[in-house]
C-alpha cells in the first residue's frame, strides 16, 4: 500500500517538473514565448492565377498563359485587343520554318487592321525568347509594337534583350495545342506576292478570348 502511494507521488512529482521545464522554453505561437520576441509567422503559399487567352483557329484551338507580372504594359495592351475583339478575323501572315509565326495584324485578304498607340518595350523583364513563347512584333524602333505577336517556333536568342540593346517582349506562352502552332509552321507557301510568307490557305484565328 505505502510503495504504490510512494510510486503515486513520485509521478506526480516528475509529471509537474517536466510541466515546468517545458514552461522555460519559448515557440512560436506560444503563450509562454517573451511577448519581446514576435512569434514566427506562419507561411502561407499564394496561388497566382496566371490570365490565359485562347484562339480558336481555323486548324485548331491554342491556348496562352500570360505573363502581367513581368510584362505588365505588354499583357494589358494585348488583353484590351482581345476583349475589344481586334483578333477575330485575323490570320497568321507571316511564317517562318524553325524561326516564328506571326499574326494579329491583318485580314483574310490582307488589310491591316487599325490599331491603337504603340507601347513601350519591356524586353528587359528576363523573359527569353524560348520555343512555344510569344512575343511582340515591331518596327526598328524599340518602342514600336501595337497588335501584331508571333510565337517563337524555336529557341530564338538573338531576339532577346542583351545589354543596352532592346529586344523583342515575350510575354505569354502556349500552353495547349503546340500542335496546331506546328501544324501552321507545316502549311505551304509562297503563292501570295506581296505576302510570300503567308500560308496558301488563309490560318484565321476565328476567335480570341479569356479563357477562365
Amino acid at each position: 500500500m505505502m510503495s504504490r502511494l510512494f510510486q503515486q507521488t513520485c509521478t506526480l512529482v516528475a509529471a509537474a517538473m517536466l510541466s515546468f521545464a517545458f514552461s522555460q522554453y519559448s515557440y512560436a505561437g506560444s503563450p509562454a514565448a517573451d511577448s519581446k520576441l514576435k512569434p514566427t509567422q506562419a507561411k502561407i503559399s499564394k496561388v497566382v492565377l496566371l490570365p490565359k487567352v485562347e484562339l480558336k483557329t481555323s486548324l485548331g484551338n491554342i491556348v496562352i498563359e500570360l505573363y502581367p507580372d513581368k510584362a505588365p504594359i505588354t499583357v494589358a495592351n494585348f488583353l484590351k485587343y482581345v476583349d475589344d475583339g481586334h483578333y477575330n478575323g485575323t490570320i497568321f501572315h507571316r511564317v517562318i520554318d524553325n524561326f516564328m509565326a506571326q499574326a494579329g495584324g491583318f485580314t483574310f485578304d490582307f488589310q491591316r487592321k487599325p490599331t491603337r498607340g504603340t507601347i513601350k518595350n519591356e524586353s528587359d523583364n528576363l523573359l527569353e525568347n524560348a520555343e512555344g513563347t510569344l512575343a511582340m512584333a515591331r518596327l526598328k524602333s524599340p518602342d514600336s509594337a501595337s497588335s501584331q505577336f508571333f510565337i517563337n517556333l524555336r529557341a530564338n536568342p538573338h531576339l532577346d534583350a542583351h545589354g543596352a540593346r532592346l529586344g523583342y517582349t515575350v510575354f505569354a506562352k502556349v500552353i495547349e495545342g503546340y500542335d496546331i502552332v506546328k501544324n501552321i509552321e507545316a502549311q505551304e507557301r509562297g503563292m501570295h506576292r506581296s505576302f510570300p510568307n503567308a500560308p496558301n490557305v488563309a490560318i484565321i484565328i476565328e476567335k480570341a478570348s479569356r479563357k477562365k
